[in-house]
């Protein structure tokens, strides 16, 4: 098992930044007066179930398509640009599913969490970093992900409207320059 720290950093940061937990914390804080509670050990057990599987089976899963990992990296190059685009200018490109009327999982765990956004990262990520960096990044991130489901108020009173929109902007400039790399690192040798 080689554990390399400078990739298991930018995973776990670039995860952490798509996931955007912080940014999710007002839809969280709705949601959880809606539904009457979140079930946090459920929510991050299935959110890590999926992004999991996603890491080892979503390379099979490409193959079946028809796809390789480079083309996939580009296409979630562009789509990690544009969660981005969306967080730094506070726009919303991607519509996210509103039925609060589902069972807490369903729009919690996922698109919320482990959203095609998160699993789109997962592949791009795979294509430059080690599998070993890869899941302790993800592991890392449910951790984190448990921890402020757990303590959502106290978040949301500590940081206060302005301080979650500074977060939320912070980590969308990070995402664009990511993104960047992502498809420059992949894009070469696509187009013939």
């Amino acid at each position: 098992m080689d554990f390399n720290l400078k990739e298991y950093l930018t995973v776990t940061f670039t995860l952490f930044a798509v996931i955007d937990i912080i940014g999710t914390i007002p839809v969280l804080i709705s949601l959880k007066g809606k539904l009457g509670g979140i079930r946090e050990a459920r929510v991050t057990l299935i959110s890590g179930a999926l992004m999991i599987f996603f890491l080892y089976i979503g390379e099979p899963f490409l193959s079946l398509l028809g796809l390789d990992v480079k083309s996939f990296a580009v296409g979630g190059s562009i789509v990690i640009f544009l969660l981005g685009l969306e967080m730094v200018l506070g726009m919303e490109l991607f519509k996210s599913e509103k039925d609060v009327r589902a069972a807490t999982v369903v729009p919690i765990a996922f698109p919320l969490i482990a959203g095609s956004g998160t699993l789109t990262t997962i592949i791009s990520l795979k294509a430059i970093n080690t599998q070993t960096a890869m899941l302790f990044g993800i592991l890392t991130n449910l951790i984190f992900i448990f921890i402020v489901l757990k303590s959502l108020r106290l978040i949301e009173r500590a940081l206060g409207p302005a301080g979650l929109i500074a977060v939320r902007k912070f980590f969308g400039v990070i995402l664009l320059a990511i993104a960047v790399k992502i498809f420059a690192t992949n894009a070469h040798g696509l187009i013939k």
